[in-house]
């Protein structure tokens, strides 16, 4: 399955497939934003397409690439199950739940989950 731009309660978001290219580093994540500008206002990134050093926050690799997407007006949603990730790290816990607070960053379980937050 390829990225593709559908509409979930009326917002067009670029879903990326799991199967795709890591994103490693900021320029993967420009990567992603580049393709982004046939009309998407949200990208969801499945877990499997994260480098796992976005999960630990020390790295920066979290920090950088959430910052782009502000940087480009653009909101990024994590989708999946991170429970691996934050059972070992309380600092990712809380930055899941803050984001979720917010409506730049989201960390969600699935599509069906995005679609309801957005309606």
């Amino acid at each position: 399955m390829a990225d593709e731009i559908v509409e979930l309660a009326g917002v067009p978001v670029l879903v990326c497939a799991a199967d795709g290219p890591t994103i490693a580093s900021e320029q993967d994540a420009l990567d992603v934003i580049g393709q982004t500008f046939a009309g998407a206002e949200i990208v969801a990134v499945p877990v499997a397409r994260l480098d796992e050093r976005f999960f630990a926050l020390r790295s920066g690799l979290a920090g950088g690439i959430m910052q782009k997407f502000v940087n480009y007006r653009l909101r990024l949603v994590v989708v999946g199950d991170i429970t691996g990730h934050t059972a070992g790290s309380t600092a990712l816990r809380d930055l899941a739940v803050e984001s979720n607070r917010g409506n730049q960053v989201w960390f969600v379980d699935d599509l069906d989950t995005l679609a309801a937050r957005l309606s």
